[in-house]
C-alpha cells in the first residue's frame, strides 16, 4: 500500500502562485509514477500533471502549460506542483495519485492505484 498525503492549498488571489506537495509512505515510492489532478464541483476529474520516475519525464495538461511545474524529490519521497499566473478556472480540489506500474498514458486517472485525499485550491478574481 501506498499512502498519499496533499498539502499547500489554500485561497490566492489571481496572478498569485502556490505551490503543492504530496508526501509519499508505504511500499517502494522510487519506482512509481505520480500524477496530479484537478476536480471542480460538478465536473469530473482532470489530468494536470505528470512525472515518471524512470526518465523524469513529465507531462501537462494544454491548460497549465507553460504555468504548472511538476518534480520530485527522491529523498524525501514527496512530489511538488508548483503553479504560477493562477486564473479563477484553476479553482478545484487537487489530488495527487500513484501508478505503481509506470503505465503509457500518464493523463488517465484510472491508470492510478492510489490517490492522497485532496487539497482544496480556490483563486479569486
Amino acid at each position: 500500500q501506498v499512502h498519499l498525503v496533499e498539502s499547500g492549498g489554500g485561497l490566492v488571489q489571481a496572478g498569485g502562485s502556490l505551490r503543492l506537495s504530496c508526501a509519499a509512505s508505504g511500499r517502494t515510492f522510487s519506482s512509481y509514477g505520480m500524477g496530479w489532478f484537478h476536480q471542480a464541483p460538478g465536473k469530473e476529474r482532470e489530468f494536470v500533471a505528470a512525472i515518471r520516475w524512470t526518465n523524469s519525464n513529465t507531462y501537462y495538461a494544454d491548460s497549465v502549460k507553460g504555468r504548472f511545474t511538476i518534480s520530485r524529490d527522491d529523498a524525501k519521497t514527496t512530489v511538488y506542483l508548483l503553479m504560477n499566473s493562477l486564473n479563477a478556472e484553476d479553482t478545484a480540489i487537487y489530488y495527487c495519485a500513484a501508478d505503481p506500474f509506470e503505465r503509457p498514458s500518464p493523463w488517465r486517472p484510472l491508470l492510478y492505484s492510489y490517490w492522497g485525499q485532496g487539497t482544496q485550491v480556490t483563486v479569486s478574481s
